[in-house]
């Protein structure tokens, strides 16, 4: 019988030394698939994500899910022994991820110029507000700045309303995702030089930015700058939500010719198709008022069991707006295993989103929810050789 396969990233060791959203979200994906993540936290501060958000008989719940799979240890890199530590750390690791300000690091001796120097091997991902250069590089930020300061907001929103924030992290999520796509493309391209890492410099907005692409290449080729059209398109229709009869909602996307005029057979009126105002593409976004009258009048007349159902028997993609509740009891969640139940030392148990993407051979897992603050201190410096006395000592100086 073979051995069971090793996850991904089994030996690979990540210093997370972030807090709050965006850069250790990057550490969580690198951890679910078997990279050894050990969280640096403030002493008797911590992680201030421990303070944000709900909490549950006074444990904050996003704590569990923003930190799985890691290893808490507290350290104060201010103090010359903590930052001792730290750099003995370093010299096992294969990746630092961090987002203090600019230049702090530098200013506590622990700057990439000498980091690189004791371990020419490492990557590290900076992830800041605003990155490491340019004029606003000294200003603080957080995912929700960086969804007004990339455009996003914006853009997103009724035509008539005020620009919209997300009422989730999109920012820090999206920054999260790219943060550890980068690391891997750092840990992949050692092999083609020489076994040498890198810097990563990644800002919060620009990952937003790079989404806006459309309406990026729209204003520098035509001079048309996009606004707020709700839940439409500027580049294809139809393309709303629509509310059904019994007063739930659904999304659809007529993005191709061929859809539209299925849509249109399937609501019954097929000469839809061929109407002048409605007849390619362009016609429909400019009058896209009209469209989405007819298309809304239909829908209003069905629930949207039937909406949904008829539209699948015509292959059109329309999709319901789940909410949670909905999402927990969904069949196609359960058989996804979209929603895992995980253990908990404080709960019992906790269902948390999955680990995405899905690998066939090694796919990723969750180990263990986030842990206590230092959990883990004694264990990894022990794996340093550092002795009980020693620790005791430090934890008696406040270094630990």
């Amino acid at each position: 019988m073979s051995e069971p396969a090793r996850l991904p990233l089994d030996g690979v060791r990540v210093i997370d030394a972030a807090t709050l959203m965006a850069a250790p979200w990057s550490a969580s994906y690198l951890g679910e698939f078997g990279a050894d993540v050990i969280k640096i936290e403030q002493p008797k501060i911590g992680d201030h994500q421990r303070r944000w958000g709900t909490k549950r008989n006074g444990i904050p719940l996003m704590w569990k899910s923003l930190s799985r799979n890691k290893r808490s240890i507290t350290l104060d890199l201010r103090r010359p022994k903590g930052a001792e530590i730290f750099r003995r750390l370093i010299e096992t690791a294969d990746v630092l991820i961090e987002n203090f300000r600019p230049g702090t690091l530098e200013r506590w001796g622990l700057g990439p110029d000498e980091l690189l120097a004791l371990n020419p091997k490492l990557v590290i991902l900076r992830v800041t507000g605003y990155g490491q250069t340019g004029p606003y590089s000294s200003q603080p930020g957080f995912g929700t700045l960086a969804e007004g300061f990339s455009g996003f907001s914006h853009v997103v929103g009724e035509a008539d309303g005020p620009p919209t924030l997300a009422n989730l992290p999109l920012g820090d999520g999206i920054a999260g995702l790219t943060g550890a796509y980068a690391v891997m493309v750092a840990l992949f391209g050692r092999a083609n030089n020489n076994g040498r890492g890198q810097v990563i410099d990644l800002s919060l907005y620009e990952p937003l930015f790079r989404l806006l692409e459309p309406a990026l290449i729209d204003y520098d080729q035509l001079g048309v700058a996009q606004g707020r059209i709700g839940n439409r398109s500027a580049h294809v229709a139809p393309r709303n939500t629509y509310r059904c009869g019994d007063g739930q909602w659904v999304s659809l996307s007529g993005s191709t010719q061929t859809i539209w005029e299925r849509l249109c057979s399937a609501m019954g009126r097929p000469e839809l198709a061929t109407d002048p105002r409605f007849s390619s593409n362009e016609l429909r976004i400019e009058n896209v008022e009209a469209l989405d009258a007819e298309i809304g009048a239909w829908m209003a007349l069905h629930p949207r069991s039937e909406v949904i159902a008829t539209m699948n028997s015509a292959e059109v993609a329309v999709g319901p707006i789940n909410d949670i509740p909905t999402i927990f009891a969904d069949p196609h969640f359960a058989a996804r295993e979209d929603l895992v139940e995980v253990e908990d030392p404080d709960f019992g148990t906790m269902r948390l989103a999955n680990v995405v993407p899905r690998l066939s051979a090694t796919p990723g897992r969750i180990r263990s929810t986030g842990p206590a603050m230092g959990a883990h201190t004694d264990e990894v410096l022990t794996e340093l050789g550092i002795g009980p006395a020693e620790i005791a000592a430090l934890r008696e100086e406040g270094v630990l």
